[in-house]
């Protein structure tokens, strides 16, 4: 032990060192009693018994450990709401292009249901979803509306090939033109508005202007007759408008009133009207359905109707019927074969002066307001494109929205 140099005592474990005043030297005195030890000086414990004896600080940190190790198990172990919500999946898709409510989505289920394979079909109950009770939102990307940079490329597996061109098809997943060609629009419950303009591709230079003109909202009927067909079609789909092929049907008056070439009639068989009917479906690509193209006699007469929408099923399109003739039998033959029906409401141009057409508009506005929804059909003339033009401008600012056709049709599939 070094001794001490000064005369204040240190102190060593449990003893004191006093530095000797005659001697020089050093001496330990322990003090094993506390009646030795000097007033103020409390006994030490040793280094051995520091270590040993835990201080108030460990201890508290040792109490707070035991509480979280506690509080996390019960959380882990508790039903809800930390473990396992109730998760249910739905598509939302933007403010402006919503779908509709009810769809699947595939996904992986965890734990248990991994164990089987594969994933599976969670069906979304909407309104639980609009009520919040306990569901998570997944939004999905390929919702938020078309892709204008390919809407004008047709997807191949809804492509059939035939010796006159593509044919429309349903893909082998199920999915069908009608869906996979349509314009998306809000969903919301307000008057709707559907007008479809035809008679495109006759005129190069009236081709052209509306689809310049006419907002993307307003559906283009072309002509199987016209040219250029698949070149003004690409033009529409970039503009994002949704697109109709027109069929020639026989009117009343055949052949001295003509639509034109391979149209279908009454008194042809079934298999030649096919066979027509192909040939304008063969036209272009990327259209949701048909519209009629005169055809007051062939709609009214079931026979021939028949094998036409029955081939419109099979291949996923919708057809419109444009309203000419009330004895359309379309209504029951597509409600039959479950083929999706618009029907229109008015044709817009009868009388082709602006204030007239206006008027006509007008009147699918009231009529919206009444039923919630209106379509209205006219022609590629200078004067419809400018009207339409001009009133849906407007109409949009009293709360109309303008909807493709596909989304007034009625469709069977979907209830």
């Amino acid at each position: 032990m070094r001794c001490c140099r000064d005369r204040k005592a240190r102190q060593f474990d449990s003893g004191i060192v006093f530095k000797s005043t005659l001697t020089g030297g050093c001496r330990v005195t322990h003090l094993t009693k506390d009646i030795e030890r000097p007033l103020g000086q409390a006994l030490r414990p040793s280094g051995l018994q520091r270590r040993l004896l835990p201080s108030a600080s460990a201890l508290w940190l040792s109490a707070a450990a035991v509480a979280l190790v506690v509080v996390s198990g019960a959380i882990a172990l508790r039903q809800t709401p930390f473990r396992n919500p109730a998760i249910a999946v739905t598509s939302i898709p933007q403010a402006d292009v919503p779908q509709p409510a009810t769809t699947e989505v595939a996904v992986a289920k965890p734990a248990a249901d991994a164990k089987k394979g594969g994933p599976s079909i969670i069906h979304v109950n909407p309104e639980d979803a609009a009520k919040g009770n306990g569901v998570i939102v997944i939004r999905d990307p390929s919702a938020v509306g078309q892709d204008l940079s390919h809407a004008h490329l047709p997807d191949k597996a809804l492509i059939e090939d035939s010796e006159t061109g593509p044919l429309p098809i349903r893909a082998a997943d199920g999915r069908r033109p009608v869906d996979v060609y349509a314009r998306p629009w809000s969903g919301a419950r307000g008057a709707r508005v559907a007008i479809v303009i035809g008679g495109l591709a006759v005129s190069q230079t009236g081709t052209q202007s509306a689809i310049e003109k006419l907002p993307a909202e307003v559906t283009l009927a072309f002509a199987s007759q016209g040219n250029s067909i698949g070149r003004w079609m690409q033009a529409a789909r970039r503009k994002g408008h949704e697109i109709l092929i027109q069929a020639p049907l026989e009117p009343f008056d055949y052949p001295n009133v003509n639509p034109g070439r391979n149209t279908l009639t009454v008194d042809a068989s079934a298999d030649e009207n096919l066979e027509r009917l192909r040939w304008t479906l063969s036209r272009t690509t990327n259209y949701t359905g048909i519209m009629n193209y005169m055809g007051a006699r062939f709609v009214a007469d079931a026979n021939a109707m028949e094998p036409v929408m029955a081939e419109l099923a099979r291949r996923g399109l919708l057809y419109l019927d444009d309203g000419t003739t009330a004895r359309t039998v379309a209504p029951d033959l597509a409600l039959k074969d479950r083929v999706p029906l618009a029907s229109g409401d008015a044709i817009i141009d009868g009388e082709r002066d602006r204030g007239a057409i206006l008027k006509k508009l007008d009147q699918l506005e009231a009529t919206a307001r009444a039923k919630g929804f209106a379509l209205g059909t006219g022609s590629a003339f200078d004067v419809t494109v400018d009207a339409v033009t001009a009133w849906v401008a407007e109409a949009k600012k009293r709360g109309i929205e303008i909807v493709p056709v596909s989304a007034v049709a009625v469709d069977p599939e979907k209830g």
